[in-house]
């Protein structure tokens, strides 16, 4: 899973539920968020630990609810947060709890995932956070319903790994440089090697402009055909290599919600773009839970 677009927690309330009694100070982390007539299939998780091991359990609210976990404030409140962010070892494993918790219920029922590290001070404060936005949150559920998430991130492939360089195709050759002697060897005359030399280092530059403007517009255009095929986009910004772990150029990160059953369709029409672009490194991720199709504005908390 990429963890490229984790954020800080933020209290998105504060008030306490009543009457809940707390043998020691909790947090609620959230994994997603999900309608209320999903309740009974939801309580079936309860047997699922997710991050820290804490147990994986609903928190009802009005018209929707929440899928949660209590877990310890010291380890999981905000300032603890903070801290263990920034603790790579620790954020894979927590990484990896919180997507088991979704990807298992994502199977069984329309959810919307929740961005890693969103934290409430309760389930109260959870709920005040689900309803200022239930509407729209209403309308995403309906959206995902039978759909899911399928990755795709187009890379730069050098001109000097394509089938045919540019400067191949149009002729260019060292052979018939200008720095070539001609049938006299007036090699000289001619420019010599050091005008040889400029001629081949700008041929190639601008060989390079080509290359890149021909890669952008071939990504432009495999992102409008995925989309029109899809039922929904979302496009992210392009991941440095650190991240993405690939040291070409990132032209393309982007999200397509696609019918369950619609793998084979969308697959095939990215194996047909790829064929069709050369000049582009193509790599597909999926199928995922809807991450990137929380809202219009992908917002998770």
């Amino acid at each position: 899973m990429s963890i490229a677009n984790i954020v800080h927690p933020e209290a998105c309330g504060s008030a306490e539920l009543p009457g809940r009694e707390r043998q020691e100070q909790t947090t609620v982390w959230a994994y997603a968020i999900i309608d209320n007539g999903v309740d009974d299939l939801a309580a079936d998780l309860t047997w699922m630990t997710g991050v820290g091991g804490a147990p994986v359990r609903v928190a009802a609210c009005s018209g929707l609810s929440m899928l949660v976990s209590d877990v310890s404030e010291t380890q999981f409140g905000e300032a603890a947060l903070r801290r263990n962010l920034e603790n790579l070892d620790w954020l894979d494993e927590v990484a990896r709890a919180h997507h088991h918790v979704i990807d298992a219920a994502a199977r069984l029922f329309p959810l919307l995932p929740t961005r890693l590290a969103t934290v409430y001070s309760s389930d109260a404060a959870a709920c005040a956070a689900l309803d200022e936005r239930r509407a729209m949150l209403r309308g995403a559920l309906r959206r995902v319903d039978g759909r899911v998430e399928w990755g795709v991130k187009a890379y730069a492939v050098p001109e000097s790994e394509t089938a045919a360089p540019r400067h191949a195709r149009d002729g260019f050759a060292a052979g018939r440089d200008a720095a070539s002697p001609d049938e006299d060897g007036a090699q000289a005359t001619r420019g010599g090697t050091g005008l040889a030399y400029l001629r081949r280092r700008r041929a190639q530059l601008a060989a390079g402009r080509e290359s890149r403007v021909a890669a952008v517009d071939a990504a432009r255009t495999l992102h409008g055909a995925l989309a029109g095929q899809a039922d929904g986009a979302r496009l992210h910004p392009p991941q440095s290599p650190q991240l993405s772990g690939v040291r070409l150029p990132m032209l393309l990160n982007a999200a397509y919600l696609v019918p369950a059953d619609g793998a084979a369709d969308f697959n095939a029409a990215v194996a047909a773009r790829a064929a069709a672009h050369p000049e582009l490194r193509i790599e597909v991720t999926g199928p995922w839970p809807p991450y990137s199709f929380v809202g219009d504005d992908d917002d998770g908390c």
